[in-house]
């Protein structure tokens, strides 16, 4: 990805759209970009999922792989690319700073036969400015805010936002799934995430069962308006402990899954007769939350002395076993489209003493502890005590942390018990993660700020923050809004309130003699709609990249 390119790129979605593959690619053998010769086609794949999700309520539980399945945008295949292109939409343009009107596709139908068209598209993004959905609900109520959607004729929509929105066309349009104006309109918005019938998308898939205990059972939609899909049958069961997966895998059980490879069978599946590997790059990475809420982390410079203090590039030897790359960029991660390249946050720790010493934060008793106003500077970091990868890198991040006089523990909990506290702000530090909608998407960069994760504005003082952020909402172009976007960055890592740490790399393990048509999406992995189309449809749409660098 090139963020450079996107202003100039623009100028290809305002155009009238990429041409969409037609017609299933025939059975038989084939080679997937990993380097893996099998099938090109399947009858049926079972593919191991991490978790449930329930019956793909997308305003209750997301899971936008899974959903994408059903449900369609207007650009595809995401934010997280360059150049987003028509999909729903045959083309999208900006008429003046705040005003954007699509041009729809007239030949799609809802997976009951119903037609789609423009009303469908106003509906969806009214509604999601009224359901309780925090995924979605910033790209249409906050960062931008659309202040009236109308359907201008059955093949088109305009927006109005309520200040500029150069990056709607880019962004809100690739990320928002449409949903069917006739299955949500009976339920009002504060109800919708209580619905539990199965969804109806205009997607390559329908979901034709559900159930906690066997999961999930997909069935290709033979009239999708893309080509009919070259995998007629998913069965989807959630397995969701990690070390009963790969073992599922190896004995063919399991065709593929939506959980990557760890560091550690990297090389062993990857030299195994029975089971391909590709790697992607994926925009995800664990990081060290920080509860800038409690003293002393509500000091900037304090948080500043942190992130100097952490070892990454032995968290990507001892934890990533090499497979990955230090966060020395922080965050974003870098490789997303408006990730700004000069972004530094080194391994320092003599500065980091010297940046305490400068806080009064020194150790008076001699004892090897800092002391602050209320004693000794004695810290608890909390990790999901079911993942080796986090306990692990909190055991190295506290001994870091000890070297330059804090006292830290690392300290295991179990997966729900690190969700409520993260909620309740009860923490000092914990180990979390976070996926390419917060680490590759720019308006949620922003949002993130407002929402409570990255910071809590308007509620907490932030005057750097909303100075830039006033500047931000005046600007009027992608060009000039990236500008702005560099310096918040800037910002943020000089006194950062989650600290990455590491950007791994991503393998993918699968049965090849299943099915070799694996692709690549970026932030998706491989197990995504555009591995399941024919291999056209993908590349008409700019949704793959080639797998197994």
């Amino acid at each position: 990805m090139n963020r450079r390119l996107m202003p100039a790129l623009l100028t290809c979605v305002l155009l009238a759209g990429c041409a969409v593959g037609s017609g299933a690619a025939a059975p038989g053998a084939g080679r997937g970009d990993g380097g893996q010769t099998g099938p090109a086609a399947a009858q049926r794949l079972t593919i191991a999922l991490a978790k449930d999700s329930g019956p793909l309520n997308i305003f209750a539980d997301q899971s936008p792989a899974i959903d994408e399945l059903v449900y369609d945008k207007l650009l595809a295949p995401s934010p997280y690319v360059d150049q987003p292109r028509p999909w729903l939409a045959t083309a999208v343009r900006q008429l003046d700073p705040s005003t954007w009107e699509a041009d729809l596709r007239d030949d799609v139908r809802w997976q009951d036969g119903e037609r789609f068209d423009a009303d469908d598209v106003a509906f969806s993004f009214d509604y999601f400015k009224k359901a309780p959905t925090g995924t979605y609900t910033h790209h249409v109520s906050d960062v931008p805010t659309i202040e009236t959607i109308t359907a201008l004729s059955p093949t088109k929509v305009r927006f109005v936002c309520a200040f500029p929105c150069p990056e709607l066309g880019t962004v809100t349009l690739a990320d928002l799934p449409v949903i069917a104006e006739h299955i949500w309109a009976g339920v009002p918005p504060d109800k919708a995430k209580q619905v539990t019938s199965l969804p109806v998308g205009t997607g390559p898939y329908r979901l034709v069962s559900y159930d906690s205990a066997a999961g999930y059972r997909f069935e290709a939609n033979p009239d999708y308006f893309a080509g009919a899909p070259v995998v007629q049958e998913l069965v989807m069961p959630v397995i969701s402990d990690a070390s009963a997966t790969f073992p599922a895998l190896r004995s063919g059980e399991v065709d593929a899954t939506t959980r990557p490879l760890p560091p550690e069978l990297i090389d062993p599946f990857t030299s195994s007769n029975d089971v391909g590997v590709v790697k992607t790059a994926p925009l995800r990475f664990p990081e060290l939350r920080v509860n800038y809420d409690r003293a002393p982390f509500d000091q900037p410079a304090f948080r500043a002395a942190l992130s100097r203090a952490i070892d990454r590039d032995q968290l990507v030897a001892v934890v990533g076993l090499g497979k990955g790359r230090a966060a020395l960029q922080g965050y974003p991660h870098p490789d997303a489209p408006f990730a700004n390249p000069t972004l530094s946050t080194p391994y320092e720790p003599e500065q980091a003493r010297e940046m305490l010493d400068q806080l009064g934060l020194v150790d008076r008793d001699g004892d090897g502890t800092r002391e602050g106003p209320a004693g000794p500077l004695a810290f608890t970091i909390l990790a999901n005590g079911a993942a080796p990868q986090d306990v692990r890198s909190a055991e190295l991040i506290a001994e870091d942390l000890r070297e330059v006089g804090l006292g830290a523990t690392a300290r295991g909990l179990d997966a729900g018990s690190v969700a409520d506290v993260a909620k309740t702000r009860d923490f000092d530090l914990v180990i979390g993660a976070i996926g390419p909608h917060g680490a590759a998407d720019p308006t949620q960069f922003i949002m993130s700020h407002r929402s409570g994760y990255l910071w809590r504005a308007p509620k907490l003082p932030y005057p750097e923050w909303d100075a830039l952020f006033a500047d931000w909402k005046a600007t009027t172009t992608v060009e000039d809004r990236l500008a702005v976007l560099d310096q918040m960055q800037v910002l943020f890592n000089r006194q950062p309130t989650s600290i990455p740490l590491y950007y791994p790399d991503e393998y993918w393990a699968f049965r090849p003699d299943r099915f070799a048509g694996w692709v690549e999406s970026p932030g998706y992995g491989v197990v995504h709609k555009w591995s399941l189309l024919p291999p056209q449809v993908g590349r008409d749409a700019g949704a793959v990249v080639a797998v197994g660098r």
